[in-house]
């Protein structure tokens, strides 16, 4: 207990209650593997002094969301909303990145008839009465 009667954890609730401003909820879907790097914006007037310390994280290379939580030591939750205002901000940006590597000599850049083959077969195993899309290949 602390010296007015209440337990650490309460002091730790309501710094993250402070924190995300008694949001709960980020305005972006964002996964727990979510990448993130910086962009040309500027943190917003008012932002938490974490704001800063994720630039400064992402801005030595890319992060994750889990991983700027536990660097930051804060619920993953209360991270998601700081990275959502950073992306309103465009502080932050999602990297595009292409889903498949592409070199001179790939003409076909898309999945292989055998990837696409042994992801429905897992599909199929998976969910075995799911009823099949008659417009899918």
């Amino acid at each position: 207990m602390s010296r007015r009667g209440h337990a650490p954890e309460d002091s730790t609730f309501v710094r993250t209650y402070t924190l995300t401003r008694g949001r709960t909820r980020p305005r972006h879907l964002l996964g727990l593997e979510t990448v993130l790097e910086t962009g040309p914006g500027r943190p917003g007037p008012g932002q938490a002094e974490e704001c800063e310390v994720i630039l400064a994280l992402c801005r030595k290379h890319r992060r994750s969301v889990t991983e700027l939580a536990g660097r930051l030591g804060r619920p993953v939750t209360a991270v998601k909303i700081l990275v959502s205002d950073l992306l309103d901000t465009e502080a932050l940006l999602l990297p595009v990145t292409a889903p498949y590597a592409v070199s001179d000599t790939d003409a076909d850049v898309g999945p292989t008839p055998q990837l696409l083959a042994a992801l429905s077969a897992a599909l199929k195993r998976k969910w075995p009465d799911a009823v099949a899309y008659p417009q899918a290949g």
